[in-house]
């Protein structure tokens, strides 16, 4: 039996509660042959040292080390959850996504400039600088705006500025409470308000693809900001967007966000813990067995598990006769 490590911030006793994933990886793994603990990092205490086996404690004692873990915080990643990240796979454990895969997708500005480099459409975006110059914004996003902190997810810190003056009275409200707030602003892509694709990736290959749709009112198009979900059928361009995408930032499971621009689409953001319940109830899919039937290719474990399934289907078949 495979061993893993899930990597939550929530506590054990609230994962039903807060995270479908993670109650679904939990309970898909009981079925799969994987036994799944799941702790959060700072529960973790790491000594640099060249003694391995005691260089990571878990509530103070040594630990026998998982076959694999799985990061699910996100952008919401801090310094040490990616120190315990990085302690883990420099011991030798794989972890899905890498250390380096979950900060860079945080980091909405820096992962929008790899975008670019890497010659996919993406919305314009600045970086504001304090006093913010409105008017060179202005000439070169234009208005309505979108405004985002640097760091966050499932909608939080999003906000759109359909006028100067909104933008305006916006900044001041930030320069007065946080002047040293790091914060992008994106142009407003008409054609995908209040809607957008979530592509979920899955080792370099699509396994499904929702439109997710704001309340009306809204302009997140978020699931969890009460957005709506439904099928949409895969098109060669979102396909090769989403694996394009996942192949620069190396996720090996991801959720990709494309926003409608015409009759094309543009890569709006990645997620490396993406959710699946949209997906899995809409599309039809099983998304936490198709990640441990991929983890287990990964490892190189499932061939074993072939052969030992096939072994116990041949006992029962000479049990009947």
């Amino acid at each position: 039996m495979l061993e893993g490590w899930i990597l939550f911030s929530e506590k054990q006793g609230d994962l039903k509660k807060s995270s479908y994933a993670v109650k679904r990886l939990f309970e898909e793994g009981e079925k799969s042959g994987v036994e799944i603990k799941v702790y959060s990092p700072d529960r973790f205490d790491l000594t640099v040292t060249r003694e391995d086996r005691k260089s990571i404690l878990l509530d103070g004692k040594p630990v026998a080390l998982p076959d694999f873990i799985l990061p699910r915080m996100g952008s919401m990643a801090t310094y040490f959850d990616l120190a315990v990240i990085r302690h883990l796979e420099r011991m030798g454990v794989p972890s899905f996504n890498s250390s380096s895969s979950v900060e860079v997708v945080g980091d909405k500005l820096f992962s929008q400039q790899i975008l670019a480099q890497g010659n996919l459409p993406v919305p314009k975006t600045m970086l504001v600088k304090f006093p913010v110059n409105v008017d060179l914004v202005e000439k070169r996003l234009g208005f309505p705006i979108i405004v985002k902190t640097v760091y966050g997810s499932q909608g939080s810190g999003v906000f759109l500025c359909d006028s100067k003056k909104q933008f305006l009275n916006l900044i001041q409200i930030v320069e007065a409470t946080k002047g040293s707030a790091h914060i992008i602003l994106q142009e407003f892509i008409e054609g995908s308000k209040g809607r957008d694709l979530r592509v979920f990736t899955l080792g370099g290959r699509v396994i499904g693809c929702v439109e997710r749709v704001a309340k009306e009112g809204e302009f997140k198009a978020n699931f969890s900001q009460g957005g709506s979900v439904k099928p949409f059928a895969l098109t060669p361009e979102v396909e090769w967007l989403a694996v394009e995408t996942s192949r620069l930032f190396n996720l090996e499971i991801a959720g990709i966000d494309l926003l409608f621009d015409g009759d094309h689409f543009k890569v709006c953001e990645a997620n490396s813990s993406p959710g699946f319940e949209t997906i899995e109830q809409v599309a039809n899919i099983d998304v936490a067995k198709e990640i441990y039937h991929f983890i287990r290719i990964r490892l190189g474990k499932f061939e074993k598990i072939q052969k030992l399934n096939n072994t116990s289907v041949d006992l029962d078949d000479s049990c009947v006769n």
